[in-house]
């Protein structure tokens, strides 16, 4: 497995005005990645920011192995839907032009009035997701489901909507991405999570979690059942990332494994210390 840094881990960093998008290939390229995740979240200009990220990634000889769109399919409009089919087929264009090989694609989320649940919405993420994976395989690219949000974030959940998906196609264009920390916003600890879907991973998140204290003023991350997380450095949270990794190992994963850190600490920090135990979880050193 090849150990990248996705650009949303210095979300704050971009959004305080500290980092853009030729500015963090350079970042990870100073810290020691291997790769890089782009996200059409921090998109402003597509066709003048994609000109200067490739210049970046050919200068620093760094690769964007996963392109990463965030969509919603469980929408009850047929035209919400559409929009959402359009941003997967967006992303898969963009992984094309930097030559990713994976594009990390959303199921959808819990309506805030939850007027429908998983089983009401799984038809249409069922849909949609085997339009986009036609397409995709049209142009070489694989798609990875992440487990994202609390209507489809359990593993098993992620597991039969590919299964179903494949079948419906007729190939496995879409694989999953297990993301190591959202397992337990459902009550899932992460190895789990992994072990459900590690043979259908074309992709993976490495984050770490710890349940959030009584009066935590940082940002918390709200989980079933009240249950309330923060992000963490890799490695000081509550994942059991090391067998996270033996899981992925057994199943012979040799995808990009993308560093995602949602810690309070400024990224700046934050991130090179979780790149550097990443390290040491793949390379045992």
């Amino acid at each position: 497995m090849r150990v990248g840094v996705s650009m949303y881990s210095y979300v704050s960093a971009v959004q305080a005005g500290r980092l853009d998008l030729v500015s963090f290939i350079h970042e990870a390229k100073r810290i020691g990645a291997e790769g890089v995740e782009l996200l059409d979240f921090f998109y402003k200009n597509p066709d003048e920011e994609r000109t200067l990220a490739q210049a970046a990634l050919a200068e620093t000889g760094l690769v964007c192995g996963v392109f990463s769109v965030a969509n919603n399919f469980a929408k009850d409009d047929p035209a919400e839907r559409k929009i959402a089919l359009d941003r997967i087929l967006f992303g898969i264009k963009e992984a094309v032009a930097y030559g990713a090989g994976t594009v990390r694609v959303f199921a959808g989320n819990l309506p805030p009035d939850a007027s429908f649940g998983f089983d009401e919405a799984r038809a249409w993420i069922v849909e949609g997701l085997a339009e986009a994976s036609d397409f995709a395989r049209e142009q070489g690219v694989r798609l990875g489901l992440e487990n994202h949000g609390k209507l489809a974030g359990r593993g098993e959940q992620v597991r039969g909507i590919i299964e179903e998906v494949r079948e419906a196609c007729g190939h496995d264009t879409l694989g999953a991405n297990p993301d190591t920390g959202n397992f337990l916003l459902v009550g899932q600890p992460g190895h789990q999570g992994v072990a459900e879907v590690a043979d259908l991973a074309t992709m993976v998140h490495f984050k770490d979690f710890a349940p959030a204290p009584a009066g935590y003023e940082g940002h918390v991350y709200d989980g079933l059942e009240g249950a309330q997380f923060r992000g963490t450095v890799i490695g000081e949270g509550t994942v059991d990332l090391e067998q996270c990794v033996s899981t992925l190992r057994a199943a012979v994963f040799t995808g990009w494994l993308n560093l995602e850190y949602e810690g309070d600490t400024d990224p700046f920090e934050g991130v090179p210390q979780s790149l550097a135990n990443t390290y040491r979880f793949v390379r045992g050193a």
